[in-house]
C-alpha cells in the first residue's frame, strides 16, 4: 500500500537519480495549469500559433496534463543544459556568407536523448515501489505532446518564464532543454518557485529581427524566425526574408542578448556538441548538398525534420542576403532547374537580390 512508501525520501532519491542521468535540475510540482488557460485562449484567438494547427485542435488540453494522462497528479520536471562550448556563433551570425544554425540543433536531436533518460528515471522509480504501485500511470514528455512545459517547469522551481517566453534560471540562463515525467505518485511538491527577475530589461524584445513579440511574455509565432524556418511548411513571407539574414534553422537572438545567459554553463553532453561542421559552414556549401548528402549529414539531427525542400528554401533566402558573388549566383541557377515551385520562388528572390544588392533594405523591421 502507498502508506508503506516514504514519498518524501522517494522525491529526494528522484532528484539524485535525475542528476546521475545527466539532468542539471529536477523539480516536482502538481499538474494544475488552470491559471494559464485564459492567456492560452487569448493567444489562440489572436492566431499567434500560425499554421501549427495542433495548438488549436488540442486547445485547453495543453493546460490539463491530468486529462492527457488520466490518473497523473504530479509532474517531475527536468532541465538539461545544451549550450555548446566556444562555437563562435556570434561571429557566424555576423558573417553573411556563413549559415547560422540555432545552437540547440548543432548536435543530436534532443527529443530522443532526453525521453530515453526520462524513461530510465521512470524505471528507477518503479523499481523502488512496492508491486501494487508499479502499474500506475507514468509517461515522459519532451516537447512531444500538448503539454505546457514552461509553466510546469516554472512551478517546479526550474526558473521563471522570461519576457521572451523561455524559462530563465538565475544561475543557468536559458540554454537548456526541458522534459517532464507525469506520474500518479503523491510526491511532495517543491516550494522553490523562482521570482521573475527580468525587471525593466527589454533587450530580448528589442533585438528580435522580425519584431515577433507584440508585448512582453507573448510570442507571435507567425513572425518568429524559428517558426518561419522550421514549422512553416510554405513560402516565407517576403517581408521577413531580409531580416532573416543568414539564419537558416532557428534563431537565438533573444537568448544570446539576455544578461542572465552570462551564467550559462557549457553542456557536458557530447551528443549536443556540433556535428558535420554545422557550427561554421558556408551557405553555398550547404546549398550545394544534394538530398542524399542532406540526409546523411543531418542523421540524428533536429534539422532533418524540416526535410530537404525547406532546407533549400531557407538557404536560398540566406544566399539572397549574402554579398553578391558569382559562385552564389551559379549555385542558385544550377539548383533552379530541378527546384520545386516553392524553392524556385525563393531562388528567384535570391537571384534578384544578388543582381541588385542596392534594393536591400534595413534588415531590422518593426511591427506596423
Amino acid at each position: 500500500m502507498s502508506e508503506s512508501v516514504d514519498f518524501r525520501q522517494l522525491a529526494a532519491d528522484i532528484k539524485v537519480w535525475g542528476r546521475e542521468l545527466g539532468f542539471q535540475q529536477v523539480g516536482i510540482t502538481d499538474t494544475d495549469l488552470s491559471a494559464e488557460e485564459p492567456a492560452l485562449q487569448e493567444w489562440l484567438d489572436k492566431g499567434y500559433h500560425g499554421t501549427m494547427d495542433w495548438f488549436e485542435t488540442r486547445g485547453m488540453l495543453r493546460a490539463r496534463p491530468h486529462e492527457l494522462l488520466p490518473g497523473s497528479i504530479r509532474t517531475i520536471a527536468v532541465r538539461m543544459d545544451y549550450l555548446p562550448g566556444d562555437t563562435q556563433q556570434i561571429q557566424v551570425l555576423k558573417d553573411p556568407n556563413k549559415a547560422y544554425v540555432s545552437r540547440y540543433a548543432l548536435g543530436r536531436d534532443y527529443h530522443k536523448l532526453i525521453r530515453k533518460r526520462l524513461a530510465q528515471l521512470a524505471k528507477r522509480i518503479e523499481a523502488a515501489l512496492p508491486e501494487e504501485l508499479r502499474s500506475g500511470p507514468q509517461r515522459p514528455f519532451v516537447d512531444s505532446a500538448p503539454v505546457m512545459e514552461r509553466p510546469l517547469a516554472a512551478k517546479a522551481g526550474l526558473g521563471w518564464v522570461g519576457k521572451h517566453t523561455l524559462v530563465l534560471h538565475s544561475e543557468a540562463g536559458s540554454w537548456f532543454f526541458l522534459g517532464e515525467l507525469l506520474t500518479h505518485l503523491p510526491l511532495p511538491i517543491d516550494e522553490s518557485e523562482q521570482d521573475n527577475r527580468c525587471g525593466d530589461c527589454t533587450a530580448c524584445l528589442q533585438v528580435c529581427p522580425t519584431d515577433a513579440f507584440p508585448k512582453p511574455y507573448t510570442l507571435d509565432a507567425r513572425r518568429c524566425i524559428s517558426y518561419l524556418t522550421i514549422e512553416n511548411k510554405g513560402a516565407i513571407p517576403e517581408e521577413f526574408r531580409e531580416p532573416m539574414g543568414n539564419r537558416v534553422f532557428g534563431c537565438d537572438d533573444c537568448q544570446a542578448i539576455c544578461p542572465w545567459n552570462k551564467y550559462a554553463q557549457p553542456t557536458q553532453e557530447t551528443d549536443f556538441l556540433p556535428r558535420h561542421g554545422l557550427a561554421d559552414q558556408d551557405l553555398v556549401t550547404l546549398f550545394n548538398w544534394n538530398e542524399e548528402e542532406f540526409l546523411r549529414n543531418t542523421e540524428g539531427s533536429a534539422i532533418r525534420r524540416i526535410g530537404y525542400e525547406r532546407w533549400q528554401r531557407n538557404l536560398a533566402v540566406g544566399l539572397g542576403n549574402a554579398p553578391s558573388d558569382a559562385e552564389i549566383v551559379a549555385a542558385l541557377h544550377k539548383k533552379r532547374t530541378d527546384a520545386s515551385p516553392m524553392v524556385a520562388e525563393h531562388i528567384d528572390w535570391a537571384l534578384a537580390q544578388q543582381a541588385n544588392p542596392s534594393r536591400r533594405r534595413k534588415r531590422k523591421i518593426r511591427r506596423k
